[in-house]
């Protein structure tokens, strides 16, 4: 373009402009060679296109000396030179273009090769993923799908250090972790079925004792059952049972089974010095012992003791003490033929029954000091009863036959026949205090309630005597103990003795008040009597002895009375806030 327009500018003459155009011209080829730092245009620097631009410049260099100082050109002389030099400037385009065209193509080949190298990395890319994550993903998820169908055996392939290789270790662990449980639950569970047999075995084993040693009626009975439950607990071939006294100076042969006769002989009693531990049973704690015959010495009962162990087979013998509360009351032997040891389970459970085997012996020795407490308060009752009536009224007696001695004596008919009517009277008296005792003794109270007792009482009262009685409840309150209900009943029984002994009443009234306190009251419409305060001398017996059995309980009577207005005999009982059978 700007050599056509130099073209037009000579044609036409503009001079004026030539030059520009020139300058620019050579400005434009300086571009081409050197380029322009602020623009990214670079000239193929392949010898070629050099060539080219270098035949350009040295065919412009020519065309501008005849260009710029021409000597008069024809146009058809500027349009040749001209039509000349852009037919070089049109090889130099070419150059560039081919150049141009063959980087083209080489970028075209790259762009090729990195699509080709982005898809070949794409594919390995894949691949690794799969390699490395779904494939052991796939892998866990196939093992964990037989694992739950219960294929037990699979394990996974290790083939890696990396997370999944941490996986499949730890699924191969846990699958054998499961294996293994599953093939020991059989064993596991015979095991826990043992242990619970054992278990039922020791509570069935107590529960026998207890109801045994509940069951039993003396001490004889108590160590039999004993020891044939203590031998079929441990199944040991023999058993004795053993009473130590209160210093564990001996023990005393109390049951045995299946010790032979040749051994019985020597265990009906031992004394400390000869007992097989060889030191005083309070120190003795459960233990084993095995008979060795080389170990027995020669001298000793005990040594005695032990060869007849060993002669019929025994080869060791367990002893369990029998203690209560720190307090040694004797032993249990238990004899094998065979080797045995004691599992701790089997020795808590000797210690258990040895326990309730004691719990047992005091409480048959409790019971029988209380039988014996009660024989003797019974024999105590019975002799106050005695003393305070028949024995004053025989006393009585006696004065009046002596009194018929002397009459006699004096033949005084008169005296005699006053002597005889009093010795009636007083065997009548005698008589009636007779059968008072027996209605005392035969009365029993109500475990619940001394109502039904009272109107028993009443009863009686009226059939011996032939005077009506009335009785009257009111409230309802805790139950009285057996032994307070034994020492109401008395004290209604003996207010209800002095009215037949002397009130001469027609009619008594009982009223019983449960609430808020007990209250008996016992009145009668009789004779009466003039009251002395508090005092209560020895004509009163009835009276007295009504006050004493209401002090053993924690009341109190009060008499009331006047000459010819009856009386009447009121017991109180204290508050009580305790349930039946307490104070």
């Amino acid at each position: 373009m700007l050599t056509w327009r130099l073209a037009q500018s000579l044609n036409g003459q503009d001079h004026a402009s030539l030059d520009g155009q020139l300058a620019q011209f050579e400005n434009s080829l300086r571009l081409m060679k050197y380029g322009d730092p602020n623009r990214p245009l670079v000239l193929p620097k392949d010898a070629e296109t050099l060539a080219a631009l270098d035949a350009v410049q040295v065919e412009w260099k020519q065309m501008r000396r005849a260009w710029a100082h021409p000597p008069a050109l024809t146009p058809a002389q500027v349009a040749e030179q001209a039509n000349a030099f852009v037919g070089h400037l049109d090889l130099f385009v070419f150059s560039i273009e081919s150049q141009l065209a063959r980087w083209t193509t080489i970028l075209t080949g790259l762009q090729i090769a990195m699509m080709g190298l982005a898809l070949a990395a794409a594919g390995a890319l894949l691949r690794t993923g799969y390699l490395l994550i779904l494939r052991p993903l796939a892998q866990l998820q196939a093992g964990f799908s037989q694992v739950g169908q219960g294929h037990l055996e699979v394990r996974l392939k290790v083939g890696s250090r990396d997370e999944f290789g941490s996986l499949s270790e730890d699924f191969n662990h846990m699958v054998s972790t499961l294996q293994g449980l599953y093939q020991n639950l059989e064993l596991q569970v015979e095991q826990k079925t043992k242990d619970l047999a054992l278990q039922n075995n020791r509570l069935t084993a107590l529960y026998r004792a207890a109801y045994w040693v509940t069951k039993a009626e003396d001490l004889a009975s108590l160590a039999d059952g004993f020891a044939s439950q203590l031998r079929a607990v441990v199944q040991a071939d023999a058993a004795v049972v053993r009473w130590s006294d209160e210093e564990n100076r001996c023990y005393v042969l109390l049951a045995s089974e299946g010790l032979p006769p040749s051994v019985l002989a020597h265990e009906q009693c031992v004394q400390a010095s000869a007992h097989l531990y060889g030191r005083p049973h309070a120190e003795v704690q459960n233990q084993v012992l095995l008979l060795d015959p080389s170990l027995v010495s020669e001298e000793g009962q005990g040594t005695l003791r032990l060869r007849a162990f060993v002669r019929e087979g025994f080869r060791v013998i367990v002893n369990v003490p029998i203690r209560l509360h720190e307090r040694v009351l004797g032993e249990c032997s238990l004899f094998f033929r065979q080797d045995r040891t004691l599992r701790a389970d089997e020795r808590s459970l000797l210690d258990t029954l040895a326990s309730h085997l004691a719990g047992a012996m005091e409480s048959l020795r409790a019971a029988a000091m209380e039988r014996e407490t009660a024989v003797s308060e019974e024999r105590g009752l019975l002799a106050r009863e005695l003393h305070d009536s028949i024995a004053q009224s025989l006393s009585f007696l006696k004065i009046q036959v002596s009194l018929l001695c002397q009459a006699q004596e004096r033949q005084d008919l008169v005296a005699t026949k006053k002597v005889m009517a009093e010795l009636d009277a007083g065997l009548q008296e005698s008589l009636a205090d007779v059968r008072a005792l027996l209605l005392h003794f035969r009365t029993r109270t109500n475990a619940e309630s001394i109502v039904p007792a009272i109107q028993t009482t009443l009863r009686k009262f009226e059939h011996q005597t032939g005077v009506p009685t009335e009785l009257s409840v009111y409230g309802q309150g805790l139950p009285l103990a057996a032994d307070e209900q034994v020492q109401l009943l008395h004290v209604v029984q003996e207010a209800l003795t002095n009215v037949r002994k002397h009130a001469r009443a027609s009619k008594v009234w009982v009223t019983v008040q449960q609430q808020p306190h007990w209250q008996v009251e016992v009145r009668d419409d009789g004779c009466g009597f003039a009251e002395q305060g508090s005092d209560l001398t020895e004509t009163h017996v009835g009276l007295r002895i009504m006050q004493e059995r209401a002090a053993r309980i924690g009341g109190h009577v009060e008499v009331f009375s006047e000459s010819g207005r009856g009386c009447r005999v009121v017991f109180v009982l204290a508050s009580r806030t305790n349930g039946p059978g307490k104070q």
